[in-house]
């Protein structure tokens, strides 16, 4: 009896293995970089809206600062900059003294110092079984918390967007045992478009549709394969047009030596000299006519920024659309195009939000939401715990159908 109940289970495995294997989740989260919520209405995306049209849409509104890094950390560790600690793109830490942190700099971005402060979802997923890959997110080619995805590369911008998705799809041809349940894949070309021509230029609409064909590059790779994937497709911010006649010369407030200043364009931060703290804060907490100022632990509390000890002492935030600068930055490099890093609540700031895939209701129409809440939707999706964040589920739950 005991060898009829062995046999029966061994072929009970055999019946249910394939079909277990297919129904463990499949997630890739997207960003593309720099995609403003309303590049989906220009008509020239057909892959999205197909997309969107089979599933869900709405938009994300980004965290402060709506740059870069901090958003695209936010997206998958659910917490604000001011607390997952990667509060810029250049960054100082009296903890790491004498160190600039830069996105451009391969020995910074890759030292794990400046990430530790949070847990990346690819990081929760590999703790909990779910094997995960990246293509250039943010984060993934370091070993944050000892850990990184089973499969990651280094950045390079110069792999095109079909190289990027083909590579998705290579780590998806691999065998069942070694195929990842979670990928996050990252697109450039709309950001780097928006800030040398602009967001209404021809230049970046060329770029939108090139992205969107490398998603439809990707749909037919996973309907080639028979691959059921729920798709996130998001970004990080979006984008604002500039001009040289909206400029704000930091000169013409503050002497270059009174400090030192870190970030400049959408906003500034500033680090007083040693015994000039009186003189910088004269000069820029005052009334100004396109820019405020604020101490950093005086920041409005809607933009829940100013408590983690990487954010400057100084903090001023331009008027969308204009450029805190100096003419010597403008004489190297005229202000055009657009900008990014402005309040989150200016609708140029929003971010496109788009979801599909089995779990997905079709259909459904979002309103806009905090950049935070994407983070539970995808481990929601991934079926893993997630780690306590500043999320809600709540806010995206109605596009969900599991």
């Amino acid at each position: 009896m005991r060898h009829l109940i062995l046999r029966l289970a061994a072929v009970l495995w055999l019946i249910a293995g394939p079909a277990a294997a297919a129904d463990k989740p499949l997630v890739i989260l997207v960003s593309m970089d720099g995609f403003r919520a309303d590049y989906l209405d220009r008509g020239i995306t057909p892959n999205l809206s197909r997309l969107a049209a089979a599933g869900a849409r709405g938009a994300v509104r980004p965290s402060f600062p709506s740059k870069t890094y901090p958003n695209h950390y936010t997206l998958v560790t659910g917490l604000r900059p001011d607390r997952h600690g990667l509060v810029d793109n250049v960054m100082i830490d009296p903890l790491i003294p004498g160190v600039t942190f830069g996105l451009g700099d391969r020995s910074t971005v890759k030292d794990p110092r400046w990430w530790d402060d949070a847990t990346p979802l690819w990081v929760t997923a590999e703790r909990q079984g779910v094997r995960s890959a990246s293509v250039f997110w943010p984060g993934s080619e370091t070993a944050i918390q000892g850990a990184q995805p089973t499969y990651w590369l280094t950045f390079d911008q110069t792999m095109s967007a079909e190289a990027r998705v083909d590579q998705v799809l290579a780590w998806l041809d691999l065998p069942a045992d070694r195929r990842p349940g979670f990928i996050s894949l990252y697109f450039d070309e709309t950001d780097t478009a928006g800030h040398h021509d602009g967001p209404d230029s021809a230049a970046l609409n060329a770029a939108v549709a090139h992205t969107d064909a490398a998603l439809g590059r990707l749909v037919a790779g996973l309907k080639a394969r028979g691959l059921a994937a729920d798709l996130v497709i998001t970004a990080d911010h979006g984008m604002a047009a500039v001009s040289p006649r909206r400029a704000i010369y930091v000169e013409d407030l503050l002497p270059a030596e009174a400090g030192r200043r870190l970030a400049m364009g959408a906003f500034m931060t500033v680090v007083p000299a040693p015994g000039r703290a009186a003189e910088v804060e004269q000069a820029l907490l005052g009334p100004h006519e396109h820019m405020t100022c604020w101490r950093k632990g005086e920041i409005p509390a809607r933009f829940h920024f100013g408590t983690h000890r990487r954010i400057p002492p100084i903090f001023c935030l331009a008027q969308t659309g204009w450029e805190i600068t100096t003419r010597a930055a403008v004489a190297k490099t005229p202000i055009e195009g657009g900008a990014h890093g402005y309040d989150p609540q200016e609708p140029e700031m929003a971010a496109v939000f788009v979801a599909q895939g089995p779990h997905i209701r079709r259909g459904v129409r979002l309103p806009t939401v905090d950049n935070v809440d994407v983070y539970p939707f995808v481990a929601r999706l991934l079926g893993v715990r997630p780690e306590a964040s500043d999320g809600r589920l709540s806010g995206l739950r109605r596009a969900l159908d599991r």
